[in-house]
């Protein structure tokens, strides 16, 4: 784990932007298409952790960016060039523009300020959708990665952010994926190689400390 200093340097407010990935009813909420991945995304601590995250962003006055997976009704511009999401097609909840499986789930809180990236295609949270953009233009040199999951969407958001040009923290205990110990070997065996992983805790204590404060 980072010291507090090396982390602190990250993780200045004003260059630091708070991603969570597919923290979304229809995903992680108590009617979700995955129940499996759900549950060890609740049980595991991971959504409470994502949700002290966001809330101490919002007091800190770090950006949060909620980045969602969607589809339209009738499916127009979706992928179906992988197993993944032919069978997302049969699931019984679907993640369609408009309906509740798509609102940022309980208990994260989503304010006035924060931005909601929705994508209608593919497997990454950047690549393809308006969040580089919006990064750069927040002036963003920092993301902060969480949500769902570590076998897909998350991996995918970090790897892009990285190729990307910006640095990436991963609080281990704020991602969730199934089975559960797959989670912790990702992290170890993939992420770390290209992320500064911390702690939830970690990271708190950086984004709660007064603006304008720096390490020692």
């Amino acid at each position: 784990m980072p010291s507090y200093q090396a982390l602190s340097e990250l993780l200045d407010p004003d260059t630091t932007v708070l991603l969570t990935v597919e923290c979304q009813e229809g995903v992680v909420g108590t009617d979700s298409a995955l129940p499996e991945l759900a549950a060890q995304a609740r049980s595991g601590g991971a959504l409470a952790n994502i949700a002290r995250l966001v809330d101490a962003a919002h007091a800190g006055g770090v950006q949060v960016v909620h980045a969602v997976a969607e589809r339209r009704p009738d499916g127009r511009g979706a992928n179906r060039n992988a197993r993944l999401f032919r069978a997302a097609e049969r699931l019984p909840v679907q993640q369609l523009t408009g309906t509740p499986a798509v609102r940022v789930a309980a208990p994260i809180e989503v304010a006035e300020e924060d931005l909601v990236v929705r994508r209608l295609h593919g497997l990454s949270p950047l690549h393809g959708t308006d969040a580089d953009p919006l990064l750069r233009n927040l002036g963003c040199r920092t993301l902060i990665v969480t949500g769902v999951s570590a076998n897909v969407a998350v991996p995918n958001a970090v790897f892009d952010a990285v190729n990307s040009g910006y640095s990436v923290v991963v609080p281990a205990d704020a991602i969730a994926g199934v089975p559960a110990d797959y989670t912790p070997a990702m992290i170890r065996h993939t992420l770390a190689l290209v992320a500064t992983v911390a702690t939830t805790s970690d990271v708190l204590a950086c984004l709660e400390r007064p603006r304008g404060i720096r390490p020692a």
